[in-house]
């Protein structure tokens, strides 16, 4: 029962990745009957019939994609089912935030498009969203590397002057705080 349940999880996950990625490459087209969307691979669009499989755009992913994908994916599984559906309602609310998004941008542009060229637009700005989201992340990430060094670097030489200082307590040994509790 708990194999298949973790199956049945990985399943699941699989599937909203595939999903998601999916999405990021464009609607299907509806004119043809055939698709189109965006190769993730080189971020050009795809004619009709060239869309790819779940399986196949596993492996056009990067390592570094796999192998996050990989640790998000053992994530989902150790999660309890509350957890997961807290995790989709927070993913499908985010997904229409930056869907509403798309749409005030359209609106504002001025431009009028159809129902084709409208998706492809919104496909665009997902896809050049997420390019901006992941950059900030890496520029935090980047600072924060830069910064936390320093900062611990400070606090130890103010808890260093501490120690230091007379009628202060040792660290090893327990005794009474020197700083007033207000």
């Amino acid at each position: 029962m708990g194999r298949r349940f973790n199956l049945i999880s990985a399943t699941i996950a699989l599937s909203i990745f595939a999903w998601d990625f999916s999405f990021a490459q464009g609607p299907p087209q509806k004119s043809s009957g055939r698709s189109a969307g965006l190769d993730r691979h080189n971020n050009q669009f795809r004619g009709p019939g060239e869309r790819r499989g779940p399986g196949e755009r596993f492996f056009q992913l990067s390592p570094e994609e796999r192998q996050a994908f990989r640790k998000n994916a053992e994530r989902w599984l150790r999660m309890n089912p509350e957890q997961q559906k807290l995790l989709r309602e927070r993913y499908n609310l985010h997904r229409q935030q930056l869907k509403n998004e798309a749409e005030a941008t359209l609106r504002q542009s001025g431009l009028r498009l159809d129902q084709n060229a409208r998706d492809q637009f919104e496909a665009r700005y997902l896809q050049e969203r997420r390019k901006i989201e992941r950059e900030l992340r890496e520029q935090f990430e980047t600072k924060r590397d830069q910064e936390v060094p320093q900062l611990n670097e400070r606090l130890k030489k103010e808890f260093q002057s501490r120690q230091s200082a007379p009628g202060a307590t040792s660290t090893s040994t327990p005794g009474v705080s020197v700083t007033p509790i207000r």
